[in-house]
């Protein structure tokens, strides 16, 4: 029986994790997938000047080109906003290049929509194509 290559060099899926990691983990893109879209209406960080939680709802599409993100690094990846302080245009734009560096698809939209506090919404969008 052959290996199984797809999930060669995954090494949060299937193992216990209790903490944040730095980057998410990819596997080769199937066939004929055209676009991915992960969203996650969880994701929490901090305001940077007040240190109030921020709440946001995270959408990430992206069309593959060798690499597909795992989703359990991808959830592991975004837990470690949590107790950071960022700007939600600078959470957008950070995701969307770790996405575009560790999978290279041929581009990623991260539309980030912070829930509103004094009555603002905030949605920004980041995205990225490759070269």
């Amino acid at each position: 029986m052959e290996p199984d290559t797809t999930t060669q060099g995954l090494t949060v899926l299937g193992a216990t994790v209790r903490h944040a990691i730095d980057h998410v983990e990819v596997f080769p893109a199937p066939a004929n997938v055209t676009t991915v879209r992960f969203t996650n209406d969880e994701l929490n960080s901090m305001c940077p000047v007040t240190q109030q939680p921020d709440l946001s709802t995270v959408v990430i599409e992206y069309q593959p080109a060798e690499w597909c993100v795992e989703s359990k690094s991808l959830k592991l990846y975004l837990w470690g906003f949590r107790d950071r302080a960022v700007f939600a245009e600078a959470l957008a734009a950070e995701i969307a290049g770790e996405i575009m560096a560790s999978a290279r698809p041929k581009r990623v939209t991260v539309t980030l929509t912070q829930r509103p506090r004094g009555g603002i919404e905030v949605q920004a969008v980041a995205e990225l194509r490759s070269e």
